[in-house]
């Protein structure tokens, strides 16, 4: 096992020759015959001249070589009562058939094709497909708005579009075909040719010369050979909100990216080539691209593809089961799943159905980890769970506990280490490097290693306004955070999450913290509001464990304690506010920037990402009730 300092240092002192040793780990046509350089914009990019193709490497590497009828893909859909699996042999001659089928339909190297599917094989197929042809595939979640789509539609500008007739969100079917059709004629960009792929349960209705029968197409076309292609050349692109309404068009290139995921495996989850790996996210997001379909498959692990949520397909006890069946090794899933089985299951009753021992490690990411829920998962499973954090323009974790290298103890609320590769660093506003246990903002100073986004899609110089303008030579990490006397890592939140409660600048996740602590509390947020005297305050909103009864007042009485005890009476916590549910993202997120315009009276968009619209006016009214202008 390495020294991780000794491995961390090197990879800061020397990046070129750390990862070009990282570089041999995986089977290039033409190797890389430098590291790092820059290109005519100035950029930074990672091992030019190097030639491979990440379908290769995901599936035809691993069947050459004595893997081609281990399981590749475990497909589970408790929403369709579906379970099924696929060898690297089977995935491999899926993915044959269908970039055969594009290549007929005149797809070649650079051009784009937009995904936009559930969670089913065909998504997988549809990626590696793309990857073998060298085109460049944007996958959108589907049953995103159309309006949303519009805007993806006319930033790629794709020659076609791959898609299902529909997907099933818990009981509720949700037809895909109407929502392209909007799209289309929404966007300015006119998308050629649609490819549908039926599902038994939602027929769509086609429209003649335009779209096309998926299955029908496969029957005619013949398996196609990979390309070769440049590590710089683009992969995927894959959006992201950005600030001004018009999502970024985050780029991931080949070579750089098939390094990064490869080494993360072995050093970061400290995962074996055979083992079972689990990322209980959705394609449409970045934890989806890296660690359900690319990470697991170019490391020859088998991956768990999940059509469901965390409870009510059937119950809380559905991870748990999966875990049984398929002996999953390592799962990867975002604090809110734990959140939401804790709500429902707090004293784990249904995890007593299940045998889990075959469990090593559980990683949490997309939003801190409250201690809490840290505590409630590591008393359940009895095994180690490692916080960790990165973003959709990384690609791959950025800080963590990496199991590759030795242990390191936990301290709840952090995600531990920088990985290597990054040399982190929490800045005042003037760029100087704050003190320990000093919040301050989260910067990257470059180069960034491999797999992180080089530039944005069509859009360079956004891509310096976004992340390189504030500071020089760093990377603008958009979250706060502070380093305590050990070097870990706290990261508090989104820089905007960061309150002015009469000259004190306040994390709302601190508050969180306290709040989450709560007995009674299965879930919460904490958001800054206006206050006239003191500019701003926070405002407290939790949501009850099942079973659990107590007054709003009596709640608020007793977190007001707590808060004031833990973090001070400077923090002025006074509100709280019970309430059914959150508004979240799909993928989890609390929509705290939207809750506090809301609680502002200040005008917002509805966010494209939203789970239930619904929730806001809910909200809405809860507030009203409240009448936190009285505070």
């Amino acid at each position: 096992m390495q020294d991780y300092k000794t491995h961390y240092q090197n990879s800061l002192k020397d990046p070129e020759s750390f990862w070009m040793e990282q570089a041999k780990k995986i089977d290039w046509f033409v190797p890389p015959q430098q590291g790092l350089s820059t290109d005519e914009k100035g950029f930074y990019r990672w091992f030019k001249g190097g030639k491979l193709n990440t379908s290769y490497l995901a599936l035809d590497y691993h069947v050459n070589n004595g893997r081609a009828e281990q399981t590749a893909i475990i497909y589970e859909s408790p929403v369709t009562y579906e379970s099924q699996s696929y060898t690297y042999q089977e995935v491999l001659e899926e993915t044959e058939l269908l970039a055969g089928l594009l290549k007929d339909q005149g797809i070649e190297k650079g051009d784009t094709v937009v995904i936009y599917m559930p969670m089913i094989p065909q998504v997988v197929f549809a990626m590696l497909a793309c990857a073998r042809l060298g085109a460049i595939h944007s996958v959108v979640f589907g049953g995103f708005a159309a309006r949303e789509l519009a805007l993806r539609i006319d930033d790629a500008n794709p020659k076609l579009i791959l898609t299902a007739s529909g997907g099933v969100e818990i009981k509720r079917v949700i037809q895909y075909k109407p929502l392209i059709d909007e799209a289309i004629e929404l966007a300015r960009h006119k998308v050629e040719k649609v490819i549908v792929w039926q599902r038994p349960f939602v027929k769509a209705g086609m429209k003649e010369g335009r779209d096309f029968d998926w299955a029908a197409l496969l029957k005619k076309s013949k398996p196609c050979k990979y390309v070769a292609l440049d590590a710089t050349d683009p992969l995927y692109i894959l959006y992201t909100s950005g600030t001004t309404g018009k999502p970024k068009g985050i780029i991931r290139d080949n070579g750089g990216h098939a390094v990064a995921l490869k080494y993360s495996m072995t050093y970061v989850y400290g995962v074996d080539p055979g083992e079972v790996y689990w990322a209980a996210s959705d394609v449409g997001w970045i934890v989806g691209h890296s660690y359900i379909v690319y990470a697991p498959l170019l490391h020859g692990c088998t991956t768990v593809l999940f059509e469901g949520k965390p409870i009510r397909t059937p119950d809380a006890g559905t991870f748990w089961r999966i875990v049984q069946d398929h002996q999953i090794r390592v799962l990867f899933t975002a604090p809110t799943a734990f959140r939401a089985i804790k709500k429902v299951d707090p004293s784990g009753v249904k995890h007593q159905r299940f045998d889990t021992s075959s469990l090593r490690n559980v990683f949490l990411a997309g939003e801190r980890c409250d201690v809490a829920t840290y505590e409630w998962l590591k008393q359940l499973l009895e095994v180690e769970i490692i916080d960790h954090w990165w973003q959709s323009e990384s690609g791959w974790p950025m800080i963590s506990n990496s199991l590759g290298y030795e242990a390191f103890p936990v301290k709840p609320g952090s995600a531990t280490l920088p990985v290597c590769g990054y040399d982190i660093q929490i800045l005042d506003q003037d760029g100087a490097e704050q003190a320990p246990n000093i919040d301050g903002t989260v910067a990257i100073k470059l180069p960034l290693p491999p797999g992180c986004l080089p530039t944005l899609w069509k859009n360079d110089e956004r891509f310096k306004a976004s992340y390189l303008s504030r500071y020089p030579g760093y990377y603008l990490a958009g979250d706060g955070g502070y380093k305590d006397e050990d070097g870990y890592i706290f990261i508090t939140g989104r820089i905007d999450d960061v309150i002015n409660v009469a000259g004190h600048r306040l994390s709302t996740a601190d508050i969180e913290e306290v709040v989450a602590a709560h007995q009674a509390v299965a879930e919460c947020a904490v958001i800054g509001v206006a206050n006239e005297l003191k500019g701003q305050v926070p405002l407290g909103f939790v949501v009850l464990k099942g079973g659990v009864t107590i007054s709003e007042e009596d709640l608020e009485y007793e977190l007001i304690r707590m808060v004031r005890k833990e973090v001070g009476p400077v923090a002025s916590f006074k509100q709280v506010i019970i309430a059914k549910r959150l508004p979240k993202t799909r993928s989890g997120k609390i929509l705290r920037s939207t809750m506090r315009a809301i609680a502002d009276d200040r005008p917002y968009s509805m966010p494209s990402t939203i789970e239930d619209p619904a929730v806001l006016d809910e909200l809405k009214d809860l507030i009203a009730l409240k009448d936190i202008s009285q505070e």
